[in-house]
């Protein structure tokens, strides 16, 4: 249950065993021709086979297409599946499209399901020789699939369970989001799994989850909101630049405080984490007898408000020239904008769901204590 692209990946996993699997299979020439090219077969039957046919002038090809029609088989599957997803993905990807979240459906998807296409194998091959065409079988026993979901589905759950219940007594409000977000991506990829399972039991039944994908992730949200992030910006442009930051921080999933009118900051609990920076803009003295150029400098830094613990610290700069100086600088701010302010929200929500361990590092391309040039106004 993935996408095309899911499908591509299985492909290109197995094509690598190809040789190794068809030193073991029987080639049939001329007029005998087996029952599975035009109908069921006896020696695979589908109660206990999950099947594909390729057909192809190599056989390489023809095996491609055949591991394809299987995974087909699997990857059909996914819309029946995304409504209940769909909860998670807007908390996951919010604020961006519904083709930009169902990518996210299609990675999830193919962790699973390019795992169950693991087991495929060629069953059995057969050559046209008349109309010179390879005909491959390729195929996956149900019931050894089904017993490796199983258990994968049996380690998720214990997972699952473990971090729900950890996540619920816990005191630090960051420990509780990053356990029951570790919990709810398993249990999205517990649900996948389980919709192989569904495709691998002739009665399409699967095994029915403690927990819903929905369930958690409504109270995900309320965790979201009792860890905001605060913005406290210094320098040039800081209005424009706190709405560019505070909006990527909203796409990430994450609440956002702070003052100032930028879109996303809302009313509530003091932050948790404070996240700092400066910026600055100036004109910068380039010979070019065409161009005018400005500097931008952006130092930020991640900050534990109980403690002022630094956790996170972000910097980057660069050179940008335009036909006049105003120019130059509104160039530089809609890169700031557009490419930084996403970086720097990445970086943040990517320590608070605890995907990286704090750092103070320092780094490079902070900004000067003193620019070379006048700042430009606000």
């Amino acid at each position: 249950m993935t996408s095309t692209h899911g499908a591509a990946n299985g492909v290109r996993f197995v094509l690598s065993t190809i040789p190794f699997l068809l030193a073991g299979c029987s080639v049939f020439d001329g007029a005998t021709k087996p029952d599975w090219v035009t109908g069921t077969s006896r020696a695979f039957p589908s109660d206990r086979y999950i099947t594909g046919l390729g057909e192809a002038e190599t056989v390489a090809s023809a095996t491609e297409k055949a591991y394809a029609s299987v995974a087909k088989v699997f990857k059909a599957n996914v819309s029946s599946e995304a409504r209940e997803w769909e909860s998670y993905l807007l908390v996951e990807n919010r604020g961006k499209s519904r083709d930009e979240r169902r990518l996210t459906l299609d990675h999830v998807t193919n962790v699973t399901t390019d795992k169950v296409l693991e087991n495929v194998s060629v069953l059995d091959q057969w050559y046209d020789e008349p109309r010179r065409l390879h005909w491959v079988l390729a195929g996956l026993s149900r019931g050894a699939a089904e017993t490796a979901t199983l258990a994968r589905l049996v380690e998720l759950d214990q997972s699952i369970e473990t971090q729900v219940a950890e996540s619920r007594d816990a005191r630090n409000p960051l420990t509780r989001l990053r356990l029951l977000k570790r919990a709810t991506n398993a249990l999205v990829i517990r649900e996948a799994h389980n919709s192989d399972l569904r495709v691998l039991r002739l009665n399409g039944q699967g095994v029915a989850p403690r927990y819903r994908v929905a369930e958690l992730t409504a109270e995900l949200e309320r965790l979201v909101a009792a860890v905001p992030i605060g913005l406290e910006l210094s320098g040039d442009h800081r209005e424009a630049i706190a709405r560019a930051l505070s909006e990527g921080l909203v796409r990430e999933g994450l609440a956002v405080v702070g003052a100032g009118s930028g879109k996303g900051m809302t009313e509530g609990p003091p932050p948790v984490l404070a996240l700092k920076g400066l910026v600055r803009i100036w004109p910068i003295d380039v010979r070019d007898p065409q161009f005018r150029f400005v500097r931008w400098c952006s130092d930020f830094v991640l900050v534990e408000s109980a403690t002022q613990r630094v956790v996170g610290a972000f910097a980057r700069g660069d050179k940008v020239g335009h036909l006049s100086v105003p120019e130059a600088t509104g160039k530089a701010l809609r890169s700031i904008q557009l490419e930084f302010a996403s970086e720097v929200s990445k970086n943040v929500a990517a320590y608070v769901y605890g995907d990286v361990e704090a750092t103070s590092e320092p780094v490079s391309g902070a900004c000067p204590r003193e620019p070379d040039a006048r700042t430009v106004p606000m």
